[in-house]
């Protein structure tokens, strides 16, 4: 091994800090320093000198966020300061009698409040030691919880070291990791794709992703915090004598804030606030259930103090819940392209935040049973966000006398197959392979966004030309003429024309895309991108051992044997050869030709309000793809602001700053040129 000198230690510091500079940078200001590429490069440099001198690994280093050995269990640990809950207020009059109280016991005391969005996620408890953060903990039950340090490192705005020259002692900090929106669908439409259920909402997920004994599992998941309470020694940081200078100190410090906190000098400006944030909070790219009030003055604080359970000084003012009860008048059950058997509760229609629902997803037979849900019963229904709407709970006492306990079925709805529950799974499965659900299932996913990409072939389409005998395989998509599909209902010469034109564009589609397209279990985009490229074509994969598979950074014990399981079978062997002879792109490209210009490139845009015809996705899509950046809140870095229906607050701030507001149509327009 080569002599560890002066000139690679000093070249490794220098690595570690302009990478945690340019991870604050990113992660906390929203203001990139270098270009991913960069940070990928210096990254790299850092991982070989580690690897070469171990000594020079210290805890603080970038690239000790995801440890490779899976945790035993978590330890049960006391916290350091215990973790108060809140009480409740569930309206202003409910606000204004908290404030009468504290008032009472501090007459004289100037008023003063920070408002913040109470964040819908998990709260953690962060302990820093002369900078270095030594450990991360859940709440539990506010005295003891849970010591999960190395899934809180997988966070990454959660810094390892505190950006501060001389840091105290002792630093603890409290805050809410969460999954944004756009993560949280994306994980639900992987574990779709793998056949397994989806997190009913982001609380859920976040909770499960820190329960991993994982934490290469948590790194993949994405989690975000935002820290809302800082203890430290007095005076080691500065002044910090109200909860909104406790706030700018952590931002100062690495941490990320919730940017869309105020100062209230009165009660009545907190009301405004939380009826303003009821409305502007569905535009978040996270969920909140409501408004943390706080008293600013933290000498305050400390002379009011604590009752046995709350901080007489802090309230949580909640938006009232989206749960509505309504009546169940059956019980369908849908096959998913997996086999997966998902029932859903056929409802009496109903106003669930705003929208009309008459159907309500069950998960799974064991959620039934858990439910012991009778055809007939009254249930509360929940919708958060963009969630499907699902059935929270049956109201028993209102059961009619009459009314028969549901039956899960024992024969798949679809081919009248026998259905089975493996042990290891929630999930009932139909496992024949030409299930007409099945194989409509595997053709929409075929031709999905993620996969093919193949304008028009969606559910609908699938239908059409399975039971119209035209395609049986996704392999058979290649084999059609206008002439078939023109004769279809509703769709043409004009429409055949398209989609087959699409259908002859996708075999130009990468090999991670066909991969993924392929419907392996457990295969979700992500990690098809990260298979394709440790396997640079199909045969290479289809000879791979479960442990040559296991060996990619990510991949896992059950992905690796799915994905052998997959090329075993004698059906999927001759679909990959009549896929070759296709012309389908089974390997990665040797070359490939300098990219164009990104024309938006460093450009920010944010979008709000309900657009015409594009979904917000979409728009986000269009506007990546052509280099451009998409946040969640408009600022002075932001460059335009995307503006439908009922855009609420953010269109006025956006005036107020000079920004750019564009309509769908302009917004297409700027992407054209």
């Amino acid at each position: 091994m080569e002599q560890l000198t002066q000139e690679i230690q000093a070249r490794a510091a220098q690595l570690r800090s302009q990478l945690q500079q340019a991870g604050y940078a990113y992660y906390t200001l929203d203001a990139p320093i270098m270009e991913d590429a960069v940070y990928d490069r210096l990254y790299r440099e850092l991982q070989d000198l580690e690897a070469q001198y171990p000594s020079l690994v210290t805890p603080d280093s970038p690239t000790q966020r995801v440890g490779d050995r899976t945790a035993e269990g978590f330890t049960s640990i006391r916290h350091n300061i215990p973790l108060y809950s809140l009480e409740n207020a569930f309206n202003l009059k409910e606000l204004a009698v908290w404030e009468e109280r504290w008032r009472r016991l501090s007459p004289e005391a100037e008023p003063g409040y920070v408002c913040e969005l109470k964040i819908d996620g998990l709260a953690l408890a962060l302990t820093y030691e002369n900078g270095l953060l030594v450990r991360g903990a859940t709440r539990g039950d506010g005295v003891r919880g849970e010591d999960i340090t190395q899934n809180v490192k997988t966070i990454r705005s959660i810094p390892l070291r505190l950006n501060a020259e001389n840091p105290p002692n002792i630093v603890e900090v409290r805050g809410e990791a969460f999954l944004r929106l756009d993560i949280f669908e994306q994980i639900n439409r992987e574990r779709e794709a793998a056949g397994e259920n989806r997190f009913a909402n982001p609380r859920n997920a976040a909770a499960g992703t820190l329960r991993q004994l994982d934490p290469q599992i948590v790194a993949r998941r994405n989690l975000d915090f935002f820290a809302y309470t800082l203890h430290v020694p007095e005076g080691d940081l500065g002044e910090v004598p109200t909860q909104w200078d406790s706030l700018e100190t952590l931002k100062q410090i690495g941490f990320q804030v919730n940017p869309n906190r105020q100062r209230c000098d009165r009660v009545e400006e907190v009301g405004e606030y939380y009826d303003r944030w009821d409305g502007d909070r569905r535009d978040l790219p996270y969920m909140t259930d409501g408004v943390v009030v706080k008293l600013d003055s933290v000498a305050l604080q400390e002379e009011l103090g604590f009752t046995n359970k709350f901080p007489r000084w802090a309230i949580a003012l909640k938006y009232p819940a989206e749960e509505v009860p309504t009546q169940v008048e059956s019980v369908t059950v849908q096959v998913g392209r997996t086999g997966a058997l998902t029932p859903v509760a056929e409802l009496k229609p109903v106003v669930l935040a705003g929208t009309t629902v008459a159907r309500a997803t069950l998960h799974n037979r064991d959620r039934i049973a858990e439910l012991d849900l009778h055809i007939g019963d009254t249930v509360e229904i929940r919708k958060a966000g963009e969630i499907i709407p699902e059935v929270v709970r049956v109201l028993s006492a209102l059961r009619p006398a009459d009314a028969q306990p549901y039956q899960f079925p024992e024969y798949c709805p679809e081919c009248d197959r026998p259905v089975v529950k493996p042990e290891d799974e929630a999930v009932t499965r139909c496992v024949n392979p030409i299930c007409p659900a099945i194989v409509r299932g595997a053709i929409a996913h075929w031709g999905s966004r993620p996969a093919l990409d193949i304008d028009g072939l969606g559910e609908k389409l699938a239908r059409q030309l399975t039971e119209a005998k035209l395609v049986q395989s996704v392999a058979d998509l290649y084999d059609l003429q206008v002439e078939e599909v023109a004769a279809l209902e509703r769709m043409g010469q004009k429409s055949a024309e398209k989609l087959i034109g699409a259908i002859a564009t996708s075999k130009m589609q990468p090999w991670a895309r066909v991969l993924y397209g392929l419907g392996i279990r457990h295969v979700g985009s992500t990690n098809a991108a990260t298979i394709a490229a440790g396997f640079p074509n199909i045969t290479a994969l289809a000879n791979a051992s479960e442990s040559e598979i296991e060996s990619l950074y990510g991949i896992g014990v059950e992905i690796a044997k799915s994905i052998v399981a997959w090329f075993q079978v004698p059906e999927n062997q001759t679909l990959i050869e009549r896929l070759r002879s296709n012309g389908l792109q089974l390997e990665a490209a040797t070359s490939s030709p300098s990219p164009p210009s990104s024309p938006l490139a460093g450009q920010t845009f944010v979008i709000t309000g309900t657009l015409p015809n594009l979904k917000r996705e979409e728009a986000k899509a269009k506007i990546e793809a052509a280099g451009g950046k998409v946040t969640g809140s408009v600022s002075s870095k932001t460059n335009y602001l995307v503006a439908g229906d009922s855009p609420g607050s953010k269109l006025e701030k956006a005036k107020k700053l000079g920004i750019s507001v564009l309509s769908e149509v302009e917004l297409l327009k700027l992407l054209e040129n």
